[in-house]
């Protein structure tokens, strides 16, 4: 039996395996920071529940045999000297199995505590397929033998806690192989002609045509944009529940969620080669935005909370997100962002300005992304001059749009206010070499050592020079040989695994490594962007990364750090060809 082999090998203990438009994914990760001993499907509708384990069996003695796992984007491998089992999707909701000198079983991955929950198990009347019913996902999963034998199928009917699953094999070297089905309430029964090989190869080439629109420009010199493309590619799930639209994840992992600002860079690195994907990124927080024009703190398969928001970004998005699409935004379009983003303003303006106030507030570290920033120490309920800033650019973007859509009283207004903003923000919280923080409710002031005190560079070519240029030293000092530290390495409350408190984050590199670019800071953008690029190529894609050694941390396939491997990546790649590029005489 030949293998198919195309793009990147990874690990499933890091990068889930999965395709684009699936629910579920293939990974021994099982809950937050869990780790199974076997592979699981694990679905995330309705959280994120292990409802399968998989065992590859020794043909011989019927045991669990002894394999290694391999896997690329197209294709999921057990391993061992005496045969393999090979695992590819033939659809977001189906995969197929095949196995030959190795058998398996599908088994129901959690015991019922009560007759009434868990996962019921049942063998199809007239038909040589089983069915789990999970009471956790309230889906059913159809295991459909196409070949081979079925060697046991314990706990059928069962209630309680019986043990309930179907090993499959084949006599001597024969081949056997299954398909899986996750579906709602009933499905006719399962035909396919598609051969094996041919359902490898069609995942293969959907890969690849992903790959090269989103990252047509990658190079020896950007090695991991095949990996971030598979990231991306991998975590995408089809229109579900509260998901309105196709949706990138934060991860197949336990961050199974789309946040309220991480879906922007998502939406920025996918912009130039699938569009209509990166629209439907931006927009899918909006789809919820409630009566007062707030955003959800996130959306996923069954919930959309809203007991937080996250930092208006998306002004900045916008600009990024309208030069980086291939097309301009229709007309309809550009109203509907327009709108949006203006109520979305008007919430920071109204709800989150004391009486009397010239600068907004945050209720909570949660709200600025940066949920336990060293900023957030003396009070939880503060004005940060990060806030400040991301308003200021949300205004400015707002001023803009107005001004194309023939609303020129509305551009002059939001050009005041952000005129306004930018100057209270300088005028209330600049002490000379940082901005400081301060109470919503008085007037006591302090600065901390987090790299959130420096976010307004993110004003770029807006700041005074002055100003600018003090910002970049001090950012400068949160440098390290990986990245920025979100808390300055000599800071007495710097934690390697602290969260925001000393971890290199994506989302923090890109918005400084901009703003420095925009303020003519080139020399110091071009660090930040190296370091980040090399760490994502040693270290992956993980969530956060510790400043220091660079290993990566907590969730360890993230799609906003693959997002921002790609913007800088590709910016790196379109600068250096501009440089070589052969000028005419």
């Amino acid at each position: 039996m030949t293998a198919v082999r195309s793009g990147p090998a990874f690990s499933v203990h890091d990068i889930p395996f999965s395709t684009y438009g699936s629910w579920f994914d293939i990974s021994p990760v099982v809950a937050e920071k869990t780790y199974a001993e076997h592979l699981h499907l694990v679905s995330h509708q309705n959280g994120m529940h292990a409802v399968l384990r998989l065992v590859p069996l020794d043909a011989a003695t019927g045991d669990r045999a002894d394999t290694r796992v391999e896997a690329t984007p197209a294709l999921l491998s057990w391993i061992s000297p005496a045969g393999r089992v090979d695992l590819a999707y033939e659809s977001p909701d189906t995969v197929r199995l095949r196995g030959s000198g190795l058998g398996l079983t599908i088994s129901a991955a959690t015991q019922a505590l009560t007759p009434f929950s868990g996962t019921y198990f049942y063998r199809e009347p007239g038909a040589e397929a089983y069915v789990f019913t999970s009471y956790e996902t309230g889906r059913r999963y159809r295991v459909t033998v196409l070949s081979g034998n079925v060697t046991g199928a314990p706990g059928t009917q069962a209630l309680g806690s019986a043990d309930r699953g179907v090993s499959i094999g084949a006599e001597g070297e024969g081949v056997w192989e299954v398909a899986v089905e996750e579906y709602e309430t009933a499905r006719r029964p399962y035909t396919s002609t598609t051969a094996f090989d041919r359902v490898v190869e069609a995942a293969c080439a959907a890969f690849a045509a992903f790959t090269d629109s989103v990252a047509p420009w990658r190079s020896s010199a950007t090695p991991a944009a095949e990996l971030a493309a598979y990231v991306l590619w991998s975590a995408a799930v089809r229109p579900q529940g509260f998901v309105t639209r196709p949706a990138v994840l934060m991860s197949k992992h336990w961050m199974d969620k789309v946040w309220s600002w991480d879906h922007c860079f998502n939406a920025l690195a996918l912009a130039p080669g699938a569009p209509e994907l990166a629209w439907d990124q931006f927009s899918l927080p909006f789809d919820h935005q409630d009566e007062v024009g707030a955003l959800p703190d996130s959306v996923t398969h069954s919930e959309v909370l809203h007991n937080f928001v996250k930092p208006p970004i998306h002004g900045w998005a916008l600009g990024h997100l309208r030069r980086r699409l291939p097309e301009p935004l229709t007309p309809a379009q550009l109203t509907e962002a327009y709108d949006r983003v203006a109520r979305w303003t008007d919430y920071w303006l109204t709800a989150r300005r004391a009486p009397g106030a010239a600068l907004p507030h945050y209720q909570h570290g949660n709200d600025s992304g940066w949920d336990n920033a060293t900023t957030f120490d003396p009070e939880r309920v503060v004005v940060t001059a990060d806030l400040a800033a991301f308003l200021t650019l949300q205004l400015r973007e707002l001023a803009e749009i107005a001004d194309e859509l023939g609303i020129p009283g509305d551009a002059r207004r939001w050009a005041r206010t952000a005129d306004a903003t930018q100057a209270a923000m300088v005028d209330e919280l600049w002490t000379g070499d940082r901005f400081a923080a301060r109470s919503a409710a008085g007037s006591g002031t302090w600065t901390s050592d987090s790299l959130l005190d420096l976010m307004p560079i993110a004003l770029g070519e807006h700041l005074h020079e002055s100003i600018s240029t003090t910002l970049a030293e001090r950012i400068e000092t949160h440098l390290t040989p990986h990245g920025l530290a979100t808390e300055q390495p000599a800071s007495p409350h710097y934690l390697s695994d602290g969260y925001w408190r000393g971890p290199i984050w994506a989302p923090s590199t890109v918005l400084v490594e901009d703003g420095l670019r925009r303020a003519g800071h080139h020399r110091l953008a071009d660090k930040i962007s190296a370091r980040f690029r090399a760490l994502c190529e040693t270290y992956g894609f993980a969530e956060n990364f510790d400043a220091l050694t660079g290993t990566g941390l907590r969730d360890r396939a993230y799609t906003w750090t693959a997002s921002s491997y790609l913007l800088l990546a590709e910016a790196h790649e379109l600068r250096h060809a501009a440089i070589t590029a052969p000028t005419g005489g």
